[in-house]
C-alpha cells in the first residue's frame, strides 16, 4: 500500500552566479519523496509573480501535486547561493516572502491528519504566521519528522525546544549537534552520548545525524547504526542533505531495517552531491 507524506516550508529559487534553480529544503524533501514512489504532498506558499508562475510549472513538469501550495501578495522566495572552495554551500535567505505566510486551512489539517508522516523544518518558523501554521499541524500528525535545518539567523533556542519535543524522528547534521550541545549544556563527549542526551530530554524515538562525507548514524531504541557514506567528486552540496532524508523516510516507512536505510539514503545524497543544484533527475539505479 503506497505511504502518504506532508511536508511543509520553503519553496523557492536557488540562485548560482550561472543561473536560478528550483530549490528549497522542504520542497526538495517532498520532490524526492515523489520520486521515490511515495505519495507525496506539499504545504507551501508563492507570491503572485513570474517566480511563482515558473515553480508551478516546475513541479507540473514533474507531474507534482501543487494543490497545497498557497499564493499571496509577498514575493515568490529566491536566494543567494555561494559555493565555497570545497563546494559547499551558504545561502542568503531573503525575509519575508510568499512561505512565510503559510495560512492554516482546513484541506491541509486534513491531509496531515490522514498522512503516514508529517515533515517539517525550523526554517520555516521564522515568522509567527507559518509556524503557527505548524504548530497546529503538528498537533494532528501520526509521525513527526524534524529536519531541523538551521540557517543562521532565522531560529531560536526556545522555538526549538518547542519543535524538538514535537519529534517523532530528528534529522540533524554535526555542526547543528554542535550548536544543541551548547545551548542545551549537553555534557556528552561522544556522537552517541549527544544523542542519546537528546533522545532523553525530548523524548525522541529516533534520530539521524549526518557527517558529511563520513556518512551517518541512526540512534534507535538506544542501538547506535553507522554508515560510512560513499565517496564522491562533490559538484555541490545543494540539497544532498535533503534528498538523503527524503531516501530515510521513504525506505523507514517501506520497511526496510536501519541498515538498509541508512545505505540508500546514503547513496542518494551521494549522487544528488555530485550532480549540480537541488534536484538532479534519478531512477531506481541510484540504488544499485
Amino acid at each position: 500500500m503506497t505511504k502518504t507524506v506532508v511536508a511543509i516550508g520553503e519553496i523557492l529559487w536557488d540562485v548560482f552566479p550561472e543561473g536560478k534553480k528550483a530549490g528549497g529544503s522542504s520542497m526538495n524533501v517532498a520532490l524526492n519523496l515523489h520520486k521515490q514512489g511515495i505519495n507525496s504532498q506539499f504545504i507551501s506558499a508563492i507570491g503572485d509573480d513570474e517566480n511563482g508562475k515558473e515553480l508551478l510549472n516546475f513541479l507540473s513538469s514533474n507531474q507534482f501535486p501543487t494543490q497545497f501550495i498557497q499564493s499571496n501578495n509577498l514575493s515568490t522566495s529566491t536566494v543567494e547561493v555561494q559555493l565555497d572552495a570545497q563546494h559547499q554551500a551558504t545561502y542568503t535567505i531573503v525575509a519575508p516572502v510568499a512561505w512565510d505566510a503559510i495560512q492554516l486551512t482546513d484541506e491541509n489539517i486534513a491531509a496531515v491528519k490522514n498522512a503516514d508522516a508529517f515533515v517539517y523544518c525550523s526554517l520555516t518558523c521564522r515568522n509567527e504566521n507559518s509556524r503557527n501554521t505548524i504548530l497546529s499541524l503538528l498537533k494532528e500528525a501520526r509521525l513527526k519528522i524534524f529536519d531541523i535545518n538551521l540557517r543562521p539567523p532565522f531560529y531560536t533556542i526556545e522555538t526549538l525546544k518547542v519543535l524538538l519535543s514535537a519529534a517523532d524522528i530528528l534529522k540533524v547534521n554535526e555542526h547543528e549537534l554542535l550548536y544543541l550541545k551548547s545551548e542545551l549544556a549537553l555534557t556528552g563527549n561522544t556522537d552517541e552520548q549527544l544523542l542519546k542526551q537528546l533522545s532523553n530530554i525530548f523524548n525522541i524515538n529516533m534520530i539521524c545525524l549526518t557527517v558529511g562525507e563520513k556518512g551517518a548514524y541512526v540512534l534507535q531504541e538506544n542501538k547506535l547504526y553507522h554508515h560510512k557514506g560513499y565517496k564522491v567528486e562533490v559538484a555541490d552540496t545543494v540539497g544532498a542533505g535533503d534528498s538523503f532524508l527524503a531516501t530515510f523516510i521513504a525506505s523507514y516507512l517501506k520497511g526496510y531495517p536501519i541498515d538498509t536505510v541508512l545505505d540508500r539514503a546514503c547513496k542518494v545524497g551521494s549522487f544528488v552531491a555530485s550532480q549540480t543544484g537541488a534536484n538532479p533527475d534519478y531512477g531506481d539505479e541510484v540504488f544499485s
